[in-house]
């Protein structure tokens, strides 16, 4: 496979989203590798190309707060209120999955993840694709997270199709993760949003 560097063609990068296939693309914390996360032979394809344990699940990108009413089963008061502070931004919410979402996307559990990024170029792509994105850090498994296209095309050229060059990415690294399933919010992974300021905004 013949792997493509683009930089503005974001109508070429959601079609072929749309159409089954993979697209690396750029977040305000690590280059991800986007793929439809509602298409189970999309996310399937996601593990395969990363090496990624299937065990381990993938969180969804969308690009509007109201989604989280559309992917989720149930959506907390504090999911909300965790949104209004940070979203978009680097934070991923744990919480009940919907039945549209794959369950290969999930690993088989009962919950998901899902972030809103606030890097423009990914909000577009997502936008025009109509689907909400699984997209982990597009690098192979146990490698460093990609925070530019050239790290994306070391890891993965011949592997997909597309990379969306959107520059340096700003934050540097992964999402905070946080679940907000059950009465007390739990923070499952620390990021460039600390404890302390999840602590601030739930007062």
């Amino acid at each position: 496979m013949n792997t493509k560097r683009i930089t503005t063609e974001i109508a070429q990068a959601a079609d072929a989203i749309r159409a089954g296939q993979l697209v690396a693309v750029p977040t305000e914390t690590v280059y991800g590798l986007a793929g439809n996360g509602l298409d189970p032979a999309a996310v399937a394809q996601i593990y395969e190309i990363k090496g990624r344990p299937a065990v381990k699940p993938l969180s969804l990108m969308v690009h509007d707060a109201s989604a989280m009413a559309r992917y989720c089963a149930d959506v907390p008061p504090a999911a909300y209120t965790l949104a209004e502070a940070f979203w978009p931004g680097p934070l991923t919410m744990v919480m009940p999955r919907g039945p549209e979402v794959s369950d290969v996307t999930c690993a088989g559990l009962d919950t998901v993840g899902v972030r809103m990024p606030s890097h423009t170029v990914v909000q577009q792509v997502i936008r025009e694709s109509g689907v909400a994105f699984a997209a982990p850090s597009a690098n192979l498994s146990g490698k460093p997270s990609p925070t530019n296209a050239q790290d994306v095309f070391t890891d993965m050229d011949g592997r997909l199709p597309l990379i969306l060059d959107g520059g340096e990415c700003d934050v540097g690294v992964e999402s905070t993760v946080v679940s907000v399933v059950g009465d007390k919010p739990t923070l499952f992974r620390p990021g460039h949003i600390t404890l302390e300021d999840l602590e601030r905004a739930l007062g």
